[in-house]
C-alpha cells in the first residue's frame, strides 16, 4: 500500500474557530467538506488533542473561515501550530462574534460559515463533527488557498494533528530536496518548514536567491517563529 497516492486529494486551508463561555480559540484544518446542499451541512475533522476540539465538544458549535492564497505564514504557525491553552491566538489579529457566538477572523477571510453539531463520527485520533449551517457570507473574490499551494509555494507542512499528516510527508519532501541538494535548503527542527533559496521568504523581506547563510540573524521560521540556528541542512 502506497500511501503517498493520497497526496493526490485536494484540501484548503481552513481557520476552525469555536468558544467556551467567555474563552474562544481557533485551529487550522486541512479537511472542511460539504455533505448536503439541500439542508446544506458541512462536516469537519478534528484532533482530540486540539483545544478547539474541546470547545466544539463542549458548546455544539464551531465557525469555519476560508482562508484566501494571500494569507502569511504566519498567521498559519500562530493558529496552526501553537497552543490556545498557552496564548490568546486572536490577540493580533482583527476578528467579529459570528451569530452564534464563536469568533469569525476578518483578516484574509474570504468566506466564512457558522455551524451547529448536529451529530458525530469518532474515528480513532480524531472526531468528524458534522454541522447544520446556521449562516455564511461570501466576502472577496480571492482566490482561496489550497494545501497544495500552501505545501509547494510556501513551504508548509500539516501539523501532528492533522487528519492528513503522515511521515511519509516529511520523507518525499527530503527525497525531493536530494534531488537538487546543490540548492542547500533548511528544514526547521519545530514545525518542518523547508526554507528554500530559490524562493526565500518574500513575506518577511528576503529575496529569492538568497542562502539561508545570508538570511539576517534576526530572521525567524515564518511559520512557528524560532529563531534560524533551529534549522537543520537536507
Amino acid at each position: 500500500m502506497n500511501l503517498t497516492s493520497l497526496f493526490n486529494l485536494t484540501y484548503g486551508l481552513c481557520l476552525i474557530s469555536s468558544k467556551n463561555g467567555d474563552k474562544i480559540n481557533a485551529c487550522v484544518v486541512n479537511s472542511v467538506f460539504q455533505v448536503t446542499s439541500e439542508n446544506p451541512t458541512i462536516a469537519i475533522s478534528m484532533s482530540k488533542k486540539n483545544y478547539t476540539y474541546e470547545m466544539i465538544k463542549k458548546s455544539g458549535i464551531f465557525n469555519i473561515s476560508i482562508l484566501g492564497k494571500q494569507t502569511p505564514t504566519s498567521l498559519i504557525g500562530n493558529f496552526g501550530f501553537k497552543s490556545g491553552k498557552d496564548i490568546n491566538k486572536f490577540e493580533n489579529y482583527n476578528y467579529e462574534k459570528g451569530k452564534n457566538g464563536a469568533p469569525i477572523l476578518k483578516d484574509y477571510t474570504i468566506s466564512y460559515i457558522e455551524a451547529e453539531v448536529i451529530n458525530s463520527i469518532e474515528v480513532g485520533t480524531h472526531t468528524v463533527f458534522i454541522g447544520k449551517i446556521v449562516d455564511c457570507e461570501y466576502l472577496s473574490e480571492a482566490e482561496p488557498m489550497t494545501y497544495a499551494y500552501y505545501h509547494n509555494i510556501k513551504g508548509g507542512k500539516s501539523a501532528k494533528n492533522a487528519p492528513t499528516f503522515a511521515q511519509q510527508e516529511a520523507e518525499e519532501i527530503s527525497r525531493k530536496t536530494e534531488k537538487s541538494s546543490n540548492n542547500k535548503k533548511y528544514k526547521c527542527d519545530v514545525c518542518g518548514y523547508i526554507y528554500d533559496p530559490q524562493i526565500g521568504d518574500p513575506e518577511n523581506g528576503i529575496d529569492s536567491e538568497t542562502s539561508f547563510e545570508k538570511i539576517p540573524e534576526e530572521w525567524v521560521c515564518p511559520i512557528c517563529r524560532v529563531h534560524k540556528n533551529r534549522f537543520t541542512i537536507l
